[in-house]
Order: C-alpha cells, then structure tokens, then sequence
C-alpha cells in the first residue's frame, strides 16, 4: 500500500494527475481497484477450468469465455490453455511431429 501511496503523491506532486474536487479522485480510485478485483477473478476462475472428460471444442469454448477480461495474453495464455488440457491429449499433442502452435491448431 506505501507503494502505491507513493505513485499516488508523486503524480500529484508533478500535476500529470489532477482532481478538482475529493470526489473524483475517490471515484477514479474505486474504479481502479474494482476492475483490478474483476480481473483477478476473471485468472482465479482461469486457473480453474480444466478439461478432463470434455470433449476438446467444449473446453475451448469456455476457456475462451473465461480468458475473457483475465488480461492474460500471448504466452501466459497459452500456458493456462495448455494447463487446463487434460493430460493424454496433452501429452500426445507434445509428442506429435508437428506440435500446434495456437489454440485454433
């Protein structure tokens, strides 16, 4: 929290970050920190979805729409996609001679 205390003064003290009134500094605030809340639900809630018995297309589907608003991307989401596999399928496609490169493949 003293971090961020910092941040907060040293953008006041410089002026790149000004409020008129209390106000709206502690509407932008709230704002800030309910889409930080929402976005680590939206990884917990990723970090739970799993394949297991589903067919592939369905666990697509909803790692997809959970994905969504987790801000994970490129690499980190892929490794959660990959994650969440279930193990046989996964193994086989590691061992394939042509690993897929993306969910789509």
């Amino acid at each position: 929290m003293n971090i961020w205390k910092e941040n907060v003064m040293e953008y006041l003290e410089s002026r790149s970050l000004s409020y008129t009134i209390v106000g709206e500094f502690l509407s932008d605030l709230r704002e800030k920190f309910k889409k930080g809340d929402n976005e680590m639900i939206k990884v917990a809630e990723l970090k739970n979805v799993k394949q297991e018995s589903r067919m592939m297309e369905k666990f697509v589907q909803e790692f997809r729409r959970v994905a969504r608003g987790s801000g994970y991307k490129g690499r980190p989401l892929v490794e959660e996609f990959k994650r969440g596999m279930n193990r046989i399928i996964k193994q086989k496609l590691m061992e394939s001679e042509h690993p897929p490169k993306n969910i789509k493949q």
